[in-house]
């Protein structure tokens, strides 16, 4: 697994102060939105705790570098990675079991219209 892509980063380009708010959204996948209110009515709730783990994020955790994902399709995957690694590995496994598949079906209509072909696979594999 990719140590970088699974870690936590403040995100200071679409953060408003400090960037943690919006880290715990790409970490998550939420909408930085309800982050954002979840972070407010928990202090205004009086859990005096929430700002203190806030700034401590904010000063202890790094900021999250500009390349990280390639576009917004990988950024999913990974934040999928986070929420539950063992469901993405089932899924990318099915994926290759599908391409495996499709594969073979295309060998199949080849080597069964060829059949020149068909024994010389055949060669290859004896």
């Amino acid at each position: 697994m990719n140590a970088a892509r699974t870690r936590f980063y403040r995100d200071k380009a679409n953060g408003k102060f400090m960037g943690v708010c919006a880290g715990i959204a790409d970490y998550t996948g939420f909408e930085v939105l309800w982050v954002r209110l979840a972070v407010v009515v928990a202090t205004v709730c009086g859990m005096g705790f929430v700002p203190v783990i806030y700034l401590a994020l904010g000063f202890l955790s790094h900021d999250k570098p500009n390349s990280l994902y390639a576009d917004a399709e990988e950024q999913k995957f990974w934040q999928g990675v986070r929420q539950s690694p063992t469901r993405t590995a089932r899924e990318v496994r099915a994926q290759f079991r599908d391409i495996d598949r499709r594969l073979a079906e295309v060998e199949a209509f080849y080597v069964s219209s060829n059949p020149r072909l068909s024994a010389e696979i055949e060669n290859l594999r004896g």
